[in-house]
């Protein structure tokens, strides 16, 4: 039976006991997300607290990590979602997404809603994807991908 948390706090302890053996472990994301048969993206969100795991993808996580069978109920279950508690973020990796969102956040709605009309991005039917690349001026680029299903707005 699909279970569901109504406060994030088993979720919290969960990820801060998954990371932790994920560094004792010397693991990568993506050899967690190899055991869950799942994307990298999606597993660490799971991991982290923000989606539930399939009963086969929970079981092969958490006994990768040896965290046992409580862990692996608790992976299964429908999480509170949400990672940032105080809205605007401290930590600069974060804070910087913030940034972005606060610079090109009118831009995205605009160029969105001329292409497809009134709606949204679905966040549910989702996939995303990071990606280092050389930057041919020097050094290194992030790509990352955002890619969502458009929900149009339907009038009742």
């Amino acid at each position: 039976m699909v279970q569901t948390q109504f406060n994030q706090s088993a979720r919290e302890a969960l990820a801060d006991a998954a990371v932790d053996a994920k560094a004792r472990k010397n693991l990568s994301w993506k050899q967690i997300a190899e055991a869950s048969g799942l994307s990298v993206a999606f597993t660490t969100a799971a991991v982290l607290g923000q989606h539930p795991l399939p009963e086969k993808s929970a079981n092969a996580v958490a006994e990768l990590l040896g965290l046992g069978e409580d862990a692996a109920l608790l992976l299964q279950t429908i999480p509170v979602r949400g990672s940032m508690p105080n809205r605007i973020p401290t930590d600069p990796t974060m804070y910087r997404f913030y940034e972005m969102l606060q610079v090109y956040g009118t831009t995205l709605k605009a160029l969105v809603h001329e292409e497809f009309g009134d709606g949204i991005i679905s966040a549910i039917n989702f996939k995303l994807d990071v990606k280092k690349v050389a930057d041919p001026e020097g050094g290194e680029r992030a790509v990352i991908t955002l890619d969502g299903k458009y929900l149009p707005t339907k009038p009742f």
